[in-house]
């Protein structure tokens, strides 16, 4: 693959593996390196919502995510303590007219085995694993990165860099932004449950959210309804080193208690066997995102609190971006770089702005609570939906 025409993506995620594809389209050739020696993701769902099945569908990738992808045909809002339902807003085929294209909830070990089937498909993207980019140096003709994997250290050449490393990312801090994640003093313990472990009304096609205070719940089918992905989220101080660790369903439990939780979310909570928990972080939006021929993508841009069910979302609307952006200066790839992050940052810090809001609203107890009950009565299906217009009706333009 000629350098001179090459990208190189650090991080092979959603967003990087998403990027190299649609990079890929425009004739450039793409090298991705990851640190890990085996790509595979703990067993959690992920929602995609119209703004990024669209792109993933454009990518030709709709007909091997139809095969895993559950449509889920409504958004439930339920009191966690009455078990009364708040409020319903339609998804499904209503959704699919409203923004064109649909709104699916999936397993993200099926969406990354989808792309990474794709990307090793592909004749003009190399995948190399076990490698980590540590470093970079630009010149007149691009960059050249540094990079270690067990064995040796290598170097390699591009026209542009693109850091898809994660919240944690080692390269945002060589671009010069180096203040630590913002620990958000919530956990989220995520785990996947037997679909027939639970009543028939818990299994049907839809995401639902139960409001709690300073904790909610979040549950949906995933792998064509086999199983439930349950995600609940709490206030915690716990943290410690690493991306997540094993958490005991009898701790879960304990967090969301009769009588404030009552009979049904409780079961839901204790179906599954195991569970992983995670420290929420997420970073103040930047002013700026990278240098030269250099850029940052997904988590290592942008990390959000998962409020709005966004992060994956916003990381592959990134990729269709900085992917027509390359191909509409393929030539000046620095200035490709710095159109592309123009295009993004507004929009990625409304959402980053968004989730953090729903955070706060999804947790509230005592008169807020009330005052949201109110509101989600009042405001109805239709109009609930319609008040993301603005997130689920964007096209990459």
């Amino acid at each position: 693959m000629a350098s001179s025409r090459t990208v190189i993506i650090a991080g092979a995620g959603i967003g990087g593996l998403t990027a190299a594809l649609a990079i890929a389209r425009h004739g450039f050739g793409v090298t991705v390196f990851d640190q890990a020696s085996r790509l595979e993701e703990i067993g959690a769902g992920i929602q995609l919502s119209p703004n990024a099945s669209r792109i993933l569908i454009a990518l030709g990738l709709g007909k091997q995510l139809r095969r895993h992808v559950v449509a889920p045909q409504e958004l439930r809002v339920m009191n966690a303590r009455t078990a009364r339902v708040l409020a319903r807003a339609p998804l499904g085929a209503v959704a699919e007219k409203r923004y064109g294209a649909p709104y699916w909830v999936i397993h993200r070990g099926d969406l990354q085995a989808v792309l990474l089937d794709a990307v090793r498909a592909h004749p003009d993207i190399a995948l190399h694993l076990g490698i980590r980019v540590e470093d970079f140096a630009f010149d007149e003709d691009g960059v050249t990165i540094a990079a270690r994997s067990p064995q040796r250290r290598l170097e390699e050449r591009g026209v542009a860099l693109i850091a898809a490393d994660g919240l944690w990312s080692n390269l945002r801090q060589r671009l010069g932004h180096r203040r630590e994640p913002r620990f958000a003093r919530r956990t989220a313990w995520r785990a996947l449950a037997p679909a027939d472990a639970l009543m028939p009304e818990l299994r049907a096609p839809a995401v639902n959210l139960w409001f709690g205070t300073r904790a909610h719940l979040v549950h949906y089918p995933v792998r064509s309804g086999s199983l439930i992905n349950v995600v609940a989220i709490v206030g915690d101080d716990w943290r410690e080193p690493g991306w997540s660790a094993a958490g005991e369903r009898a701790e879960i439990l304990a967090r969301y208690r009769a009588p404030m939780w009552s009979a049904v979310p409780r079961a839901i909570l204790a179906a599954p066997e195991h569970w992983q928990k995670w420290a929420l972080y997420d970073r103040a939006p930047l002013a700026q995102w990278g240098k030269g021929p250099a850029t940052l993508l997904g988590d290592a841009a942008h990390p959000m609190l998962p409020y709005l069910a966004q992060g994956a979302a916003m990381a592959i609307e990134d990729a269709a971006v900085l992917a027509q952006r390359l191909a509409d200066a393929r030539d000046h790839p620095a200035a490709a770089m710095r159109r592309y992050e123009q295009h993004r940052r507004a929009r990625t810090a409304r959402a980053q702005r968004a989730a953090r809001r729903n955070g706060m609203v999804y947790q509230l107890g005592g008169a807020g609570a009330f005052l949201r009950t109110l509101a989600l009565t009042a405001i109805g299906g239709e109009r609930l939906l319609a008040r993301y217009d603005w997130l689920y009706g964007w096209t990459p333009g």
